[in-house]
């Protein structure tokens, strides 16, 4: 679970003020803060492509996050977990997803999008 503090005023009735994202379309990076405490800044000259798909834990597990996205960039790749993840796959195209990183499950079924998880893999070792 992530610790990280939630942005000054979220609201979990307003799109703007959703704990998991924010978006600016003058960001260069996508700051992602995993859920192992960590947070990285993703260049967006790196992005190679986003998949949004449903979760496959949902067949083991009816409680689990229904849909998964999976974001490439040239050194890692960054899976999240939620719903109403289509909104971040929009942001991402226009390159104005500036953060995003979970938030508790509570949040859920009042967020249009929900980030339930955020881990990140590097494709290539980084110092």
């Amino acid at each position: 679970m992530n610790t990280n503090t939630n942005p000054a005023a979220a609201s979990a009735s307003s799109s703007r003020d959703n704990p998991c994202y924010g978006s600016d379309p003058t960001v260069a990076t996508l700051n992602v803060f995993a859920d192992d405490e960590r947070s990285y800044q993703l260049p967006y000259a790196q992005f190679l492509y986003a998949e949004t798909t449903p979760n496959p834990a949902l067949e083991k597990d009816a409680d689990a996050p229904p849909e998964k996205l999976v974001i490439c960039f040239a050194v890692a790749r960054v899976t999240l977990l939620g719903s109403g993840l289509r909104y971040l796959e929009r942001a991402i195209q226009k390159y104005e997803l500036k953060f995003v990183k979970s938030a508790a499950r509570r949040y859920a079924s009042a967020l249009k999008t929900h980030v339930a998880a955020v881990t990140i893999s590097f494709t290539k070792e980084v110092a």
